[in-house]
């Protein structure tokens, strides 16, 4: 009976194990060194490859895996005194750590666990989890034991390493060198590598920072262990003192990047996802991600708004995006001061007078020339009436000079001479680069919530993203080619293998050539006239500012300057964080023309500083007319004109005498020339030069022989509805005595406000609707 007792005893004991470890070790299968995939930091740099911009730290990822090489001897062997002693001659176990844990487990015992070898640890930590079942400790024993035959001991360590958690959220080594000692894992002395071998046991217990006796004990055992296994001498041992470590405070969120850096991760970590780029090869790759970030350009941005708004009041906000016109590459990008905040690089604005550019290309498309006169005066249509701020006006001048004093009236009418009208606008837009959908809308862009663009588009009135409007004017730098603007230049992983390179982008021909050429030339002016914010060294640039009132409280809310050279655009936006008026700290009101462009410039000529000076392409004729043409006065040399007064000869006068009174009872005859003015007549009945300009007809509004908006053309006139009904001359309308080229008022110029009275209309012809008065208190309350 004791036989066959002791007989069961001997299978349960010792039979029946041995079974079980044979069929789990079987089975068992052992990746190879490097074929585990832990979590560790992706690093994001600028362009240049080589200044990290951001950091992308996955839970229980903040690791940056390093070679054996890299680390220290004494820290390899503060780890071994301080967790496996034996490390080097054990079969993987520890068969006292075995029998105790599974006598622990029988007896339900809340210590089970413990005694394990750093190869299991290693296993838990890696490959089976942490569960306390006897199942696991098994799965655990046997890959430790198979791991320990196939694997090289350091190779083990190495991974072990790379891998242990050391507390304050740091993983692996490298991690752990940082955030306690701010130091490279080979720059560590044997004293701090046995503070970190010592916190492994209970990284939260025995941080330094927070349980100084108990770190300082656990730390004198490790430097025992090192002087057991030979590491450190005797000598070494008494003479170690305890070092400083970094307090809690000092160590900052890695996954939270401070200032415009962060939103700038956001945007990468976005993109690597449309790349194809997962999760799991994000957080596990250790990946380098070069993106098109220039330093030079993202200093000079951030550097501008600092220094353009840090004496203004709180709630202001802004954001500035540069476009590469050639590549779509993002050169800069700040969209806030908070890397964990709201982004508003990609926040829907209203765009104020900086989209009437593309009523102008969609005019230019359609054969008229930035020359083509218009009538500036105030408009009437569908009971709404449209006006320029402080009834600014030009007479009728040209589409060019037009844009540049931002006239409302005068691109309403441009506009309505399109074949389609807000619906060109809106198209010409697309082509450029605005998006038809974006994400932060639930309805197609530049419309009424789906619907068709009431008129109001000509005067900014839909909501568009800063990096939309830098990309879109990017297309018109490049004449008309699109290229989508992107973050992402190159990924690597740690390896070194290449994950993803950005092709030389070709493009996609989006606008005509001549079309985004002319338009080019008829923005060159506004830099200059907006507060001389021409570029440093004469650099040329083309613009357009824009503002947008804050509904009828006579403030402005939202302050626009987009502008580029030949190789860089830029979109500057200006605004609150909370809805209230868009003031200065001295209570005056924000302009485009304003801040904006104070911010513009100094990103430009900050990005610019060591780049060639470049010019625009000359246009080809677009009706006629390339270009906006520049008046010169002829010139004549000094013989010339001394030629002309000896060949000169008094012309012969008609005259006609005139009696005049010199006192009572005296009269004198004086001879005065005949003409119009002065008693004669002028031969053709006509006023050579009345307000119409020189040559043509007097525009309706302006005393002449015009007609109103919709009346019937003059005899022998061209009638042309987009420029109020009047007529259109045969010559050159830029050289039309009455365009105004007056100069901007000093300060803060209002010349680009979309007001209340400009408001959105359906058709010049259709009686006023419920979904026009809607449009306009739409506009007036600045919501589009």
């Amino acid at each position: 009976m004791a036989l066959r007792l002791l007989a069961v005893a001997l299978v349960l004991i010792i039979i029946i194990p041995i079974a079980t470890f044979m069929v789990f070790y079987m089975a068992a299968s052992v990746p190879r060194p490097g074929d585990i995939e832990n979590n560790q930091v992706a690093t994001i740099y600028m362009d240049d490859g080589e200044t990290e911009l951001a950091r992308i730290v996955p839970p229980e990822g903040n690791r940056t895996e390093v070679t054996i090489d890299e680390i220290p001897q004494h820290m390899l062997d503060a780890v071994i005194a301080a967790e496996d002693r034996n490390f080097y001659t054990n079969p993987g176990f520890s068969v006292t750590g075995l029998a105790r844990a599974v006598r622990d487990n029988l007896l339900g015992s809340d210590n089970a666990g413990g005694g394990s070898t750093i190869t299991q640890q290693y296993v838990k930590n890696a490959l089976v989890g942490s569960e306390r079942t006897l199942t696991r400790k098994l799965r655990e024993l046997v890959i430790a034991t198979k791991m320990s035959r196939e694997w090289a001991k350091d190779d083990i360590l190495l991974a072990y390493l790379n891998t242990i958690y050391f507390g304050r959220g740091a993983y692996g080594i490298s991690s752990a060198a940082d955030y306690y000692f701010d130091k490279d894992v080979s720059a560590l002395t044997p004293e701090e590598s046995a503070v970190l071998a010592a916190v492994v046991q209970q990284p939260s217990r025995l941080d330094p920072a927070l349980n100084r006796e108990e770190a300082e004990r656990r730390w004198g055992y490790v430097l025992d262990g090192m002087v057991e296994i030979g590491s450190l001498s005797a000598s070494e041992r008494a003479a170690a003192q305890y070092p400083e470590v970094l307090a809690l405070d000092e160590i900052g969120d890695e996954n939270i990047t401070p200032g415009p850096n962060g939103l700038i991760r956001t945007r990468v970590i976005n993109e690597l996802r449309s790349l194809g780029i997962n999760e799991t090869t994000l957080n596990t790759q250790g990946l380098q991600i070069t993106t098109t970030i220039d330093s030079l350009a993202q200093d000079a941005a951030v550097n501008a708004v600092d220094n353009t708004l840090s004496a203004q009041p709180e709630n202001l906000r802004s954001a500035v995006v540069s476009v590469d016109p050639r590549s779509g590459a993002v050169r800069a990008y700040y969209g806030g001061e908070d890397g964990a905040g709201f982004d508003y690089g990609h926040a829907p604005l209203q765009t104020g007078s900086t989209f009437k550019v593309f009523a102008m290309l969609a005019a230019l498309d359609q054969g008229i020339p930035v020359t083509q006169p218009y009538d500036s005066s105030p408009l009437t249509l569908n009971g709404i009436t449209i006006n320029n701020v402080d009834n600014a006006s030009c007479g009728r001048c040209s589409m060019g000079e037009a844009l540049k004093q931002s006239l409302n009236t005068s691109f309403y009418r441009v506009m309505l001479s399109l074949d389609n009208g807000p619906r060109d606008v809106k198209e010409a837009a697309h082509e450029a680069g605005i998006p038809r959908e974006i994400p932060e809308l639930d309805y197609e862009v530049l419309t009424e919530q789906g619907d068709a663009p009431n008129n109001g588009i000509v005067l900014g009135q839909y909501q568009v993203r800063p990096i939309d409007m830098a990309s879109a004017y990017a297309t018109i730098a490049a004449s008309g080619i699109y290229h989508e603007p992107y973050f992402v230049e190159r990924v690597v992983d740690a390896e070194g293998r290449l994950l993803f390179e950005r092709d030389e982008p070709d493009g996609e021909r989006r606008l005509r050539e001549a079309v985004a050429d002319n338009a080019t030339s008829a923005m060159e002016p506004i830099a200059a006239y907006s507060n001389g914010n021409a570029l440093a060294g004469g650099q040329p640039s083309a613009s357009k500012t824009g503002t947008t009132q804050l509904g009828d409280t006579g403030n402005n809310r939202d302050a626009w300057m987009v502008g580029y050279t030949p190789s860089l655009s830029t979109a500057v936006w200006v605004g609150t964080n909370d809805g209230e008026p868009l003031l200065t700290s001295w209570g005056g009101q924000v302009y485009g023309s304003g801040f904006p462009s104070t911010i513009w410039k100094r990103t430009m000529d900050g990005a610019l500083i060591n780049t060639p000076w470049e010019d625009f392409p000359e246009p080809d004729p677009i009706g006629g007319v390339a270009g906006l043409p520049v008046f010169v006065p002829p010139t004549t040399t000094e013989e010339e004109e001394e030629e002309e007064e000896e060949d000169e000869e008094p012309e012969e006068t008609e005259t006609t005498d005139v009696s005049v009174p010199i006192a009572p009872g005296l009269t004198i005859e004086i001879p005065l020339p005949s003409g119009p003015g002065n008693g004669g007549q002028d031969p053709g009945g006509q006023d050579p030069g009345g307000p119409g300009g020189e040559g043509t007809p007097s525009a309706p509004g302006q005393g002449g022989g015009g007609t109103t908006e919709g009346g019937e053309a003059g005899t022998n006139q061209q009638e042309n509805p987009g420029v109020g009904g009047g007529p259109v001359s045969t010559r050159n309308p830029a050289s039309s005595q009455v365009t105004s080229t007056a100069p901007a008022p000093a300060g803060d110029q209002p010349d680009d406000v979309t007001e209340p009275s400009s408001q959105p209309l359906t058709t010049a012809a259709s009686e006023p609707t419920d979904d026009d008065e809607q449009a306009a208190q739409a506009v007036e309350a600045g919501t589009g």
